[in-house]
Parts: structure tokens; sequence; C-alpha cells
């Protein structure tokens, strides 16, 4: 795995032309993003020092005995969004049955496929499969509609499995510059789509949402791509329709929202009363929370190997099958 983290940070002419294809292939993976993508599995898993803390948490076999096959079925949000869950299964010695999603297996594939001309007898641990059926348990990642699916065909079988999350950030008023452009990455990388994209902020009743709008400029390029301009041209019309009121700079939409999920191109908000420190009985589909009492801005698409999804210890899943 140390070697893959080489191979991802290093230019070698087929991984530049994997990285092409996977974007050419689904209009959402933008180069930029696609590196940022690759950049964070590279710096956040792959060092040698961060595997070794990671898996000396844990009771990992030399050898593992009694290896499962573990089916696995990806999501496709963001750039090798099911990389992490395919490290885990690797690390704890289980065989993997992955099924990828059709909007991200390009680079899954060829990193396995990398990994395999490395040591061949990875092909023994590491499959791909359209159905995966005859698994000893299951991990899958969806939406909330297949994830009613994912239960009923999973449920028998030891597994985790995930739905729709996003991520929320909590402000007073007393951000800095620096603070209000990392919350600005936090919420425009990779268009929004990420459970750790924040989607909806918290703010105080009289909240000036000038500095915000103004920083959020920086991303008109976003209105070159035709997918995400779409989208903002679509909800603006729908809140425009509806005699709501909204603000915009031009390239992303704020407007007053209860719902923690808000769509492509727009941020919903929603104003609180008193401190913020007590404000937010976190609900289960939040994954982060940003900002006061919460995690830092810039930090929530860094994700170290022990943030789990959900909050579910997938190695100690793993080791306990």
């Amino acid at each position: 795995m140390v070697r893959l983290g080489g191979y991802m940070a290093g230019r070698e002419p087929e991984w530049e032309e994997a990285k092409q294809r996977a974007a050419r292939e689904n209009p959402w993976f933008i180069p930029e993003f696609v590196q940022k993508a690759v950049a964070s599995i590279v710096h956040s898993f792959l060092e040698p020092s961060f595997l070794q803390d990671w898996a000396g948490k844990y009771d990992v076999p030399v050898t593992q005995e009694n290896a499962k096959t573990v089916g696995l079925v990806m999501a496709g949000n963001i750039p090798l969004v099911g990389f992490h869950d395919l490290l885990c299964v690797f690390i704890s010695g289980h065989k993997l049955m992955v099924k990828p999603s059709s909007k991200d297996e390009v680079l899954i594939r060829h990193l396995v496929q990398k990994l395999e001309s490395w040591e061949p007898a990875v092909s023994e641990l590491i499959g791909f499969a359209e159905r995966l059926k005859g698994c000893d348990a299951y991990i899958a990642t969806g939406s909330n509609n297949s994830g009613r699916y994912f239960e009923y065909y999973f449920g028998k079988y030891p597994h985790i499995i995930r739905k729709n999350r996003t991520s929320v950030a909590v402000l007073d008023g007393t951000e800095t510059r620096e603070e209000l452009e990392a919350l600005a990455e936090d919420i425009m990388l990779y268009f929004g789509l990420g459970c750790r994209n924040i989607t909806k902020l918290y703010v105080p009743r009289e909240y000036d949402f000038i500095p915000l709008l103004d920083i959020l400029r920086r991303y008109d390029y976003f209105m070159e791509y035709h997918k995400y301009k779409h989208n903002y041209d679509y909800h603006l019309a729908l809140l425009m329709m509806g005699n709501k009121f909204y603000m915009t700079n031009d390239t992303v939409i704020l407007t007053e929202n209860s719902s923690p999920f808000s769509p492509v191109s727009q941020v919903h908000y929603e104003f609180y009363e008193g401190e913020p420190t007590d404000l937010i009985p976190v609900p289960t589909d939040i994954q982060c929370v940003a900002g006061q009492a919460g995690i830092a801005f810039g930090r929530l698409q860094q994700p170290a190997l022990d943030d789990y999804a959900d909050g579910v210890d997938t190695m100690e899943f793993l080791l306990s099958l």
C-alpha cells in the first residue's frame, strides 16, 4: 500500500491516462477534483507511519486463518470514495469482491490491476463482480433508497450499510477571512457531492452573509461546467417561481431551509438563538459538524484512517467476522 501511495503521487503515463479517462467518463470528476481526491488518499492514508499506527490499534493477524469473503458495494459520488473500504478489507486479510459504481470504476480498477502487477497473489484477494452473491459479509454504500434494497438482500449477513449523509457548519459571525476561505472549500469541493461537504449553515439571527458570498465568487469557473450550471439555473428558477427569498453571487445560492441536504449549487441556512455550542442535537444523517465546537474549517475533506464513515469502525467489524 505504501508503494501504491508512491505510484499515485507520481505521474506515470498509464496513471495519468487513467485519471484523464475517469474525468472523460464522469463529467462531475473534473481533473482538479480527481487530483484532490488522490492527494488526500496519498497523504492521509498511505504514509507508512499512518498505516503502521492505524493497524497497530487492532489485533490484525499476520495470517488471516479464517479469511472471509466481503462483498463491497462502492458509491460513486466523488473520485475513489470507496478506497478506504478496500484498504480496510485488504489490511484485515479477508478476501474482497467489489461492485464498483458505474460512475467511478476506472480509477479503482486501475489501482487494483497495478497491485496485481506487483504481487500476483492480489488477484486471489480482490475481485470484481456485477452481482455480489455468496459473500460472508457485506459493506454497501448508497442512497436511502438503495439502502433499503441492501438491507433486504444483505440483512441476514454481517453487514455495514451506509445511506445518505451530509455535513453542516455552525458560524457565530467572528470567523476570520481565512476561516471563511476554508469553509468555502468545504462547501464547494467536488461540487458539493460528498458526504463531508457542508450543505447547511447554522448562523445567528443578524449574520452578515456578504463576506462569505464574496469569497465564494472564486468558484465562478464552476459555471463553465454544464452540469453545475444546469443545477444552478434550475434551482434558481424554482426559488424565483416559488417567490422564495434567496441570496446569490451568480455562482452559489443561499436560501433558508430546515433540511440539512441541499442540491448542487445551493446551500441552506437556518438561524439559531443562544449559544452555538448547545445548538444541534446531531441527527443520524449528519457526517460532520464544522465550525464552533466542531471540526476546523478546511479539514472535512481530509479524513484520517480512523475517521470512519457513519462513525462505524470498519476494521473492528472486519476483524470480528
